[in-house]
């Protein structure tokens, strides 16, 4: 089992190799295209080996899918291809949110844990006379990937995570007004970052399931520096991936990310 964990920034990329590396110490530095991995190799609970390479790509879906795709795609080449690609970091959480009613899901506070069940590209689009149209909605492209839904669920129920919606935008939300505007376009939204659908994007394309799991250092809204709890979120992200990385090796995918398989069971390409 390969992983590519893809994270914006050097702290964000260090929080999470401490967490992995609590079961494993880091093997490697390896160069790849614009970047470098941090290898570790931290041992599964069951099934075959696991290997975890964790890459700072940059800030924004651009970044992230530039240094995802040629992580990829070296590793295609190399003919060891990653079984899934995680998009992981710190990122404002909605903390204030409408009563909860159909279609809405639990607050994501300061600190908390949370796993995307969708990663949707929010202000993928254009303004028109009637509010603002997704880019689907003029007939190109996508605005959302799903990650498999047994890992989902395996990693919220390990991390007390909560599951929604992660949105990914390249303006970051600085008013009242717009943190309302997106819940009303997307009301299942527990999250926003700068770079999951950029990571889902480019595994999209090598058909490698994706996955999002973000910490909350602030709330969606007006920008307030003094409430920010970065330090903590990046705690709480080590955290969290020395929870996640061993049930990683457990798990395989079918290429459409939609079933889950006993590690070790999957048939490998003529292998009848």
């Amino acid at each position: 089992m390969r992983v590519l964990i893809v994270t914006a920034v050097s702290a964000e990329r260090d929080a999470v190799v401490r967490g992995v590396g609590a079961t494993a110490p880091e093997l490697a530095e390896l160069p790849v295209p614009g970047g470098v991995l941090h290898r570790l190799s931290p041992a599964p609970p069951t099934g075959p080996p696991l290997t975890v390479d964790v890459l700072a790509a940059g800030v924004g879906p651009a970044a992230a899918a530039a240094g995802t795709a040629a992580a990829l795609t070296a590793a295609a080449v190399a003919r060891t291809p990653y079984d899934l690609a995680v998009s992981a970091g710190i990122g404002g959480g909605f903390t204030l949110r409408p009563a909860a009613g159909p279609g809405t899901t639990t607050t994501a506070h300061l600190g908390s844990v949370v796993v995307s069940d969708a990663i949707v590209a929010a202000d993928l689009g254009a303004e028109t006379p009637d509010g603002f149209a997704a880019v689907t909605d003029l007939g190109f492209g996508t605005v959302e990937h799903l990650p498999p839904a047994p890992l989902v669920a395996a990693v919220a129920e390990a991390t007390d995570a909560v599951r929604g919606t992660v949105l990914t935008v390249s303006t970051v939300t600085g008013s009242a007004e717009r943190a309302a505007e997106l819940l009303r376009r997307h009301p299942r939204a527990v999250a926003e970052a700068m770079e999951g659908f950029g990571v889902a994007e480019a595994a999209a394309a090598q058909s490698v399931p994706a996955l999002e799991v973000r910490t909350v250092s602030n709330a969606v809204g007006p920008r307030d520096r003094a409430a920010w709890r970065i330090g903590e979120a990046l705690e709480a992200l080590t955290g969290a991936f020395a929870t996640i990385a061993p049930l990683l090796g457990t798990w395989t995918f079918a290429p459409e990310g939609t079933r889950n398989e006993p590690a070790g069971t999957r048939k490998e390409p003529g292998s009848d």
